[in-house]
């Protein structure tokens, strides 16, 4: 049986449960910073090309916010919070690889301006919920990846 992976998760952040994206509040500025962790990256592979909707846009928690394009396959990203769109990340749109090398910091993905944070983020896994739900996370990737 090969090992366990082991992914660095930041404990500071929320997380979104199926999409595998991270959602950490400024609370100088009131936006949410919005990105993928590195489970959701172990999936895809190496990012090729990711488009994202764009600054002023409007979205609702679940909604498509745009799309990750990988090695082995794309995938929807869905926002994990309702708001506007305030910022892209232009540097990951014209470098996608910087997500897998650095995807909680300079690898971001865009920023949000919440319109319904304090009831959204309750359905987002944070605190000490988060290690129990790496540990079975990791197991579920560990099982789809020996199916092959």
């Amino acid at each position: 049986m090969p090992p366990k992976p082991v992914f660095d998760i930041p404990s500071d952040r929320y997380y979104e449960r199926a999409h595998h994206l991270w959602a950490r509040m400024d609370e100088q500025s009131g936006c949410v910073r919005v990105g993928i962790d590195a489970i959701g990256l172990e999936s895809l592979g190496e990012l090729a090309y990711i488009s994202l909707k764009q600054t002023g846009s409007t979205v609702a928690r679940g909604e498509s916010i745009g799309t990750l394009e990988a090695a082995k396959m794309t995938t929807i990203i869905s926002a994990p919070c309702s708001g506007t769109v305030i910022r892209r990340n232009g540097t990951v749109l014209r470098n996608p690889l910087l997500v897998n090398e650095d995807p909680y910091d300079s690898g971001w993905l865009m920023k949000i301006m919440p319109s319904n944070w304090e009831a959204e983020s309750a359905l987002l896994v944070s605190g000490s919920e988060i290690e129990a739900w790496v540990a079975s996370e990791v197991e579920r990737l560990r099982e789809t990846t020996s199916d092959g």
